[in-house]
Order: C-alpha cells, then sequence, then structure tokens
C-alpha cells in the first residue's frame, strides 16, 4: 500500500480547525504536521477541511438497491456494490447495514437477512466501506430468536438493535394507502397478511421473555445493543437495564432526558436534521441536539444526510462545526465501541475526508481516503505523486 500525505488543509484535530499535513502509512494515521516523505501519493488540500470519516450506525439505504420497486428484486451483491460506492462517496467510512428481520415475509424476511449477511460477510475486503452488520430484530418475530442467539454467539452481528413496530403495523390496518404499500413489500395478499398479524399478536405474551433472553447472549458476546423507538422514560429504562445503551430515535423529549440522564448513546436521523423536522411529525433532531439530548446522527434512509446535516447545524447557529462533527464520526465510532477512528490522531485508522465547504449548505466531497486507501477523488487535479531520486541521478552530482 502507498503512503498519502494529506498536505496543507484545515484538519479537525480535537475540536480545532488546524492547518497541518497528515501523513498516512499501513491504513493508519503516522504523523500530523509531518514534512511529506519523498515515496508517498500526495494530495492539496488546500482551502479544504480534512475530516474524520463518517461513521454510520443506522443505514437502511441499500434496501432501494435490493429493491428499488415493490416486487422487483435485484441480486444483493450489486446492491452492497453500489451501496458501498454510495456511502464512500458521500464521506461514509463505516457502515453498518441496519438489516430488519420481521416476522413477514418479502424484503424484511430471514430469508433475505441471511442472504445479506452472508454477502457482507464474503464481499467485505472488495468494499471501500467498513461495511457492518446491524440487525433489527423485530421482538415479536419469536420463531427467529435461536438463530439470532447463535449469530450472536459466533460473532456475527455488529449491533443488535430490538425493534417492535406492532402497534404501528395494526394502526397503519385502517389507513388504505399505507396498508397497500405495507402489504405489497410482503408479497401477500390483503387477507393472508391480516391472518398473520393475528397469530404474531397472538403470542405477545412470550416477547419480553425473548427479549431478556437474547439481550443476554449478546452482552455474553460483548456485542452493543440498541432499542428502537422508546415510547417512555420506562420503556428506555427497561432496556438499559438489560444492558441496551444506545436509545434510537426515541419518540418525546421525556424519553430522550432519559436516555441522557442514564448516559446512554442517543441517536436521531440526519435527515431529520437536515429537512427542518421528522417527516413522521415526532421529534426534531435539531431541538434535541440543541438541548444536549442528541449524541449520534445517523443517516437512516439518506446516505449524503450525515454530511449535510453536521454543515447544517453549524449554519444555523447550533453546534459549531467541529463539535456538529462529532455527532456523525466520534460519537458513533463511541456508541459502537470502535475506539480506533473518528478522530484525526496519529495511531488511529486513517479515514480521512477532503471537503470543499466554499458553498453555503452544500459541501462538496472532494476526496475519501478509507483504511489508508485513497477510495474517491472527485478532483484529479488536487492529486500528485512524489518519487524518491534516483540513485543514479544522485550519484552523476
Amino acid at each position: 500500500m502507498n503512503d498519502i500525505v494529506i498536505a496543507g488543509g484545515h484538519a479537525l484535530l480535537g475540536r480545532e480547525f488546524v492547518e497541518a499535513s497528515l501523513a498516512i502509512a499501513d491504513g493508519v494515521i503516522s504523523a500530523v504536521a509531518s514534512t511529506p516523505s519523498t515515496r508517498s501519493l500526495e494530495l492539496d488540500a488546500r482551502n479544504l477541511l480534512v475530516l474524520p470519516g463518517i461513521v454510520d450506525l443506522h443505514g437502511d439505504a441499500f434496501e432501494r438497491q435490493m429493491m428499488p420497486r415493490t416486487g422487483v428484486d435485484f441480486p444483493i451483491d450489486v446492491a452492497l456494490a453500489d451501496s458501498d460506492r454510495q456511502a464512500i462517496s458521500n464521506g461514509i467510512t463505516t457502515v453498518f447495514h441496519a438489516t430488519t428481520w420481521s416476522w413477514e415475509p418479502g424484503l424484511r424476511s430471514g430469508d433475505n437477512a441471511r442472504q445479506l449477511l452472508e454477502a457482507i460477510e464474503s464481499l467485505r475486503p472488495q468494499l471501500f466501506a467498513d461495511t457492518r452488520f446491524h440487525l433489527r430484530h423485530e421482538t415479536y418475530n419469536l420463531d427467529a430468536e435461536a438463530e439470532i442467539g447463535q449469530w450472536l454467539a459466533n460473532g456475527r452481528i455488529d449491533l443488535l438493535a430490538f425493534n417492535d413496530h406492532m402497534d404501528s403495523t395494526v394502526a397503519l390496518l385502517d389507513k388504505p394507502q399505507k396498508r397497500t404499500r405495507m402489504v405489497e413489500r410482503t408479497g401477500l395478499s390483503s387477507e393472508a397478511f391480516d391472518g398473520l398479524v393475528a397469530r404474531v399478536l397472538s403470542h405477545a405474551d412470550d416477547v419480553p421473555a425473548s427479549i431478556a433472553r437474547l439481550a443476554q447472549i449478546a452482552r455474553e458476546a460483548q456485542v452493543r445493543m440498541l432499542s428502537h423507538d422508546d415510547e417512555s422514560p420506562a420503556t428506555r429504562q427497561a432496556f438499559r437495564a438489560q444492558g441496551v445503551g444506545i436509545a434510537e430515535f426515541p419518540i418525546n423529549e421525556a424519553t430522550a432526558r432519559e436516555a441522557a440522564a442514564g448516559g446512554d448513546a442517543i441517536v436521531f436521523g440526519a435527515p431529520n436534521v437536515v429537512r427542518g423536522g421528522s417527516h413522521t411529525g415526532w421529534t426534531k433532531a435539531s431541538d434535541m441536539i440543541a438541548k444536549g439530548l442528541c449524541t449520534v446522527l445517523a443517516s437512516d434512509y439518506y446516505y449524503p444526510a450525515p454530511l449535510l446535516a453536521a454543515f447544517r447545524l453549524a449554519a444555523d447557529g447550533v453546534l459549531p462545526l467541529a463539535q456538529a462533527w462529532e455527532l456523525i464520526s466520534t460519537a458513533p465510532a463511541h456508541a459502537a465501541g470502535l475506539s480506533d477512528r473518528g478522530l484525526l490522531s496519529e495511531g488511529h485508522r486513517a479515514d480521512i475526508l477532503l471537503v470543499d465547504d466554499a458553498v453555503p449548505l452544500r459541501p462538496r466531497i472532494i476526496a475519501v481516503i478509507a483504511a489508508g486507501r485513497l477510495a474517491y477523488l472527485a478532483d484529479a487535479n488536487r492529486l500528485a505523486a512524489r518519487r524518491a531520486p534516483r540513485h543514479d541521478a544522485v550519484a552523476a552530482e
């Protein structure tokens, strides 16, 4: 692997932007404020921001590559390769593919979850982003418990989220447009879907014990856990008691405050910030950030969102850019237990972005270094190859 030098950019070091050069060797940052070596690939970062790569704990936009239209499927390896290109070009160097394994057939079925996990494991060496498996377990999917437990014990799951969308599913049954979309996703007839929901609901009393068993296995395997859409402080307390230390999209401020008081990581969606509010009408993420009730932003359903959100927060005066960037880099890395990234520091993994911020609210990714490899370059004029002087030329002098 060639050494790389990023020369002359405004680098985010801690919480300050400093004019500095970074040297990269063997996939890690080997020096800060260094003199470029004579055998390095050099990137000219003048007038650019140099930032740590984005760590995305929850992104499911890859589902659109798998099923771009209802009933239209594409091979999972094709979908993953395309999603990798999208993630990298938007500055995401560590991506957790949030894969839902539900009780319903179709896109979020067990078969799809298995195929996606196997594809991630086999394709991982070919992908530029560090690609990890975030399993979103629908808690009413009791038949999956044993297999998920085995995956956890075998170290195949990187994050485990407990999801419960049963109440919203039942509520949507009486809304024709949303019901149709939901049923079409499963490939079932309307009558068959109603029957499936009724059968799943009949086992509601078994759900809490199933959650407890899986949480215990995850704790033993040292897999970080999330609870999704916590609806009350009591719900958050109950999950925390089982070692679930990440509150993902708490639906009201009281629940977010409980999470903060308990020292939990609190995740909201970056699209919420970019759009100025939730598309569901729930909590406004920028308000939560201003109140100290959000520690992590995730791409959710739109890969460009984390980058745009950080600059939106800075432009709106919610946070300085250096602190806004922590929400998409340092903090998610910490929440996921990844101590080797999220900072521009010697010895850290060389996940680095070069960003042109000349146009307000429209940051442009110029280059992406992922684990020390040049993964994306939008401006070849920034590239210069440096070579050591030839020995015979030196001797001739």
